[in-house]
């Protein structure tokens, strides 16, 4: 007798049903699932097998072989300091930010109306920052230290003198050495020469543009910097600070010591270290340069009643406006951890931020004391929280401390008590067990090292004191945002897909959130097991032979994909193919990340049905083709269609010596279907925060993973301090080996619990649904780009265009309506200036497309009703939404439409409402006067 199979996770994740699927093929013209894919995709590049990945399996099944899987790590008490610290994350942020999916599953904050809880938080997380580091503007996050001081590195290049041909850059050999590698990495691409030395004997010139100090070192020392400082700025080089968020709060801040920029990590509030990641990097300068900041600001502004709204500032820098002169290609943020870090400031304000700052550091002082009491030879001056041990001394078993090649480094945390600094003494044989011995020999800081101003003292920050308090403030802003708990996030190429209960929870497992990125390897084999499966099957999935884990965004896998094409040719002495060819229809990062890269970007134009012009392709490669390096391509193109004429690109690249890279941002059409390296590309970065199930996070994390093909795999990220790469790899690009180390189980056990068939019906799914909103609308909206017989791919483009010639409505009207009708914006305006780009994805069910639709076609109708004069052309429910709670109860209504008709607009909205807090933001205003930290509250209250 056979017994009955368990469900298996596949119908939870794929939204639409049987009856779904059969009523949508109606509507769209296809009689089977497999007939409409068999039109879509182009014949040649079909995958004509099942992915060798295995068939699906249950929830429960995936979570306890996952469980058996990381059991395998060890969980030794950590002293390794680097820049990575044991943390404590209060339970109340923990449960209702990290764990809370009203938190992780909100797209970036491009909808501002929608998104003030969260720009609320990363507003008191820039203050915070700002605060501790003493300079005035901060920016909202980036991925890592490493990348922030290399984005330093490149901020100081830009802001030299116009005249100045300043070509070097120092860095301390007492920064961390993750930190180094990064920065000589993107220095390289660009470039730059690295001066690497002891920054007490440098002679500077008017040859550097900038150095990089580390603040306290990475030996553990605190110098007064301001000497060097004075010198540099003497030279007309910009000093960068790495500095340790923490002792900010008991040493002398950069900005007072007269640094330009700080950066660094603020893991250790709060974030657990996750074997590297995700963590928030903070990056902080002068007032003057805050247009030159690299990733995102969060100002302040208005909204159209006068209230105070906030919104991201300045975004005409961004990528997909300025491409190839932007200022940074880091689109993706690393926003739901400066959530928690701001998060953490507030739980714990300025006075317990500096209580934790004074434990650590009596902490260590102690620790010296009692290890100098034992005849070791330990580093002598102002410490922090590492203690340098020199000469020929072995490190204890059972602990995990730093090895030096003279010594050892015993880095002291947030978690460790004066038992745990006993224990290590007496593994060091000490006799004693007197705790008061231990406060005895804690030292004051010099005079000149220590801070003497205050800092977080907005009220945000003394105001949530009580767990109580806590709790309905972080609920209060949740409510005021919308994510994927209200609606589905119709974002073209930003798939904005299920996260799934199971896939999140194996994030908080101590045995995965509790692991120091550089602990002994022999102490992760179950990480090791879990990236080795999750590199096959990514391999599998894309045709490629080998993965590199350790981009951590999107951005950064676009720039270790070139920078692997680069170092290719140049191991082939072919050092000047630095052309690389960009279609106009390529993802919006490409042309940033190439510059950064080091390529010059040529534009190869489309046609009028979206596809990659080959004619121009053609001539733009045979006129380069001596120094054609690479060839950018997102397939499906961001214009949602499959070209046919892919694999013969690629081939025509691959004909005059280049490499083809392609975006992987729209992989969620490709996958089970055909793979990038049958059809002809090299290397392929994998958005796992889209296709395989990340969350957005509301703007990070991310992780973007590289496959290459077997001649690429010699070129593969390498890192100082974890042996990971190719024999010929490029430097390192992320500052953990691994990236984002504890996210990387949730596409494990996503594509775990799809299996092969699960994972290709997704796909199926996916671009059936993109086709029925597509059919849905066109009588309504002109549907821009199409491919085989009329189909799209996973996503479409709606022309709103002829709506402001007939009715004087953009398409910024129309995004804000869909604020009343609750649904979060489609892309506005990218790739095609005035349109739409909707991605539905496979985990939405018919019904709320239908919802979707329906609400786009009441909005066509409300342009007609201007068109026809029936309703007043400049006060109308398109231009003054979205419509507030505060504004449809007004004792005043002085519109001539009704209070429902702005407010509830339908029926569906009725059953659940999600009321914007404030009204359409003044975005000019915010970019006129930016504001980027709290202003004091009688700003608030002036309003």
């Amino acid at each position: 007798m056979a017994f009955t199979p368990e469900l298996t996770f596949v119908p939870r994740h794929i939204g639409p049903g049987d009856s779904d699927i059969a009523a949508m093929l109606k509507t769209v013209g296809f009689e089977s699932l497999d007939s409409l894919i068999d039109t879509a995709v182009p014949e040649s590049i079909r995958l004509r097998r099942d992915l060798d990945l295995g068939p699906a399996r249950t929830e429960h099944d995936v979570l306890a072989t996952l469980k058996d899987i990381m059991s395998q790590n060890r969980l030794l008490p950590s002293y390794i300091g680097l820049g990575y610290h044991g943390c404590i994350t209060p339970p109340v942020i923990q449960r209702n930010i990290l764990e809370n999916p009203g938190w992780y599953t909100q797209y970036t904050p491009y909808q501002a109306e929608i998104a003030q809880g969260r720009l609320e938080m990363l507003f008191n997380y820039q203050t915070m920052v700002s605060d501790l580091t003493g300079l005035p503007c901060a920016n909202a996050s980036l991925l890592d230290e490493g990348t922030a001081a290399a984005e330093a590195m490149s901020m100081s290049l830009r802001v030299r003198p116009r005249k100045s041909e300043a070509n070097r850059f120092f860095i301390s050999d007492t920064c961390h050495p993750q930190t180094i590698e990064v920065v000589k990495t993107r220095a390289a691409a660009l470039g730059v020469e690295t001066v690497i030395g002891c920054h007490t004997n440098i002679t500077l010139d008017e040859g550097f543009f900038g150095l990089l100090l580390q603040y306290p070192t990475t030996n553990g020392d605190i110098p007064d910097y301001r000497p060097i400082i004075g010198r540099a700025h003497e030279c007309g080089a910009v000093v960068t600070l790495a500095a340790d968020i923490l002792a900010l709060a008991l040493i002398t801040s950069p900005g007072e010591l007269g640094a330009d920029i700080a950066v660094g990590s603020t893991q250790r509030l709060g974030i657990p270290m996750g074997y590297g990641g995700p963590h928030a990097a903070y990056f902080a300068t002068r007032d003057q340069w805050k247009r030159q900041l690299p990733g995102r600001i969060i100002g302040l502004s208005k909204d159209v009643h006068g209230a105070p709204a906030l919104r991201m500032a300045l975004q005409t820098r961004e990528q997909h406006i300025r491409r190839d002169r932007a200022t940074s290609n880091i689109c993706t943020a690393q926003v739901l951890l400066a959530i928690m870090a701001g998060a953490y400031g507030i739980y714990h304000g300025p006075d317990g931020i500096r209580r934790e700052a004074q434990r650590v550091y009596e902490l260590a002082n102690a620790l010296r004391g009692g290890l100098k009491r034992l005849g070791l030879q330990v580093d002598e001056g102002p410490i922090f929280d590492t203690v340098r041990v020199r000469g020929a001394v072995s490190a204890p078993d059972g602990i995990n401390l730093r090895q030096f090649s003279d010594g050892l480094g015993i880095t002291v945390d947030s978690t460790h008590t004066p038992t745990d600094i006993l224990d290590v003494l007496q593994r060091f044989g000490a006799k004693t067990t007197d705790l008061s011995r231990l406060r005895s020999a804690v030292p004051d800081l010099p005079d000149s090292l220590v801070r003497t101003t205050s800092f977080m003292t907005h009220p945000v920050f003394s105001s949530h004191r009580s767990e109580t308090a806590m709790l309905r403030y972080l609920t209060r802003l949740q409510d005021r945002d919308l994510s994927l708990t209200h609606s589905m996030i119709p974002l073209g190429s930003c798939t904005m897909k299920l996260n799934a209960t199971a896939e999140m929870i194996p994030v908080t497992w101590p045995e995965v959130g509790g692991l120091h990125p550089f602990c002994p390897v022999e102490q992760t084999q179950g990480y090791q097991q879990m990236f080795r499966q999750l590199e096959g099957w990514l391999a599998e999935i894309t045709g490629f032979a080998a993965v590199s884990l350790q981009p951590n965004a999107g951005s950064q896998g676009e720039y270790a994909g070139l920078l692997v094409i680069r170092a290719y040719h140049e191991a082939r002495d072919d050092h000047d193919r630095k052309i690389c060819l960009i279609p106009t229809s390529a993802h919006g990062t490409n042309p940033a990340s190439a510059v950064m890269a080091g390529f010059d970007v040529v534009t190869v134009k489309c046609d009028s049905d979206g596809n990659i012009d080959v004619d121009d392709l053609n001539a733009k490669a045979e006129a380069h083709s001596a120094r054609l390096g690479a060839l950018m391509i997102t397939y499906p193109s961001t214009h949602g269609v499959f070209e046919s004429a892919v694999t013969e690109i690629c081939a025509t690249v691959h004909k005059h010596g280049g490499q083809v890279y392609m975006d992987g941002a729209n992989m969620n059409a490709q996958v089970g279907l055909c793979r990038p390296g049958d059809f002809g590309a090299d290397v392929v970065h994998l958005n796992l925060h889209k296709t395989f199930c990340i969350p957005h996070g509301g703007g990070g994390p991310g992780m973007g993973p590289i496959a290459v093909g077997a001649h690429l795999a010699d070129f593969l990220p390498g890192h100082p301090l974890i042996s990971t790469g190719g024999d010929q790899g490029i430097g390192a690009i992320a500052a953990a080996p691994y990236g984002s180390a504890s996210i990387l189980p949730i596409s494990w056990a996503y594509i775990a619990m799809m299996g092969a068939k699960g994972l290709t019906d997704a796909t199926k799914v996916a671009i059936l649904n993109a086709n029925y909103i597509a059919k849905r609308l066109e009588p309504h909206y002109p549907i821009l780009y199409r491919g085989n017989a009329d189909c799209v791919a996973h996503e479409c483009i709606l022309d709103v265009r002829p709506l402001k010639d007939l009715a004087g409505v953009t398409v910024d009207d129309i995004a804000k309506r869909l604020i009343d009708y609750g649904f979060h914006a489609p892309t506005m305006s990218w790739p095609v200036p005035g349109t739409l780009m909707i991605e539905p994805t496979e985990s939405e069910d018919k019904a709320e497309l239908d919802r979707f639709c329906d609400a786009l076609i009441a909005i066509r109708k409300e342009a007609q009703a201007i068109a026809d004069q029936t309703i007043d052309p400049l006060d109308n429910p398109l231009k003054n939404a979205p419509h507030t709670a505060e504004a449809v109860t007004s004792d005043e209504w002085n519109h001539p439409y009704s209070r429902k008709e702005a407010a509830y607009p339908t029926e569906a909205v009725r059953a659940s409402k999600f009321w914007p807090f404030v009204g359409r933001v003044d975005n000019a205003s915010g970019d006129r006067n930016l504001v980027c930290t709290c202003p004091p509250i009688e700003a608030y209250e002036a309003s």
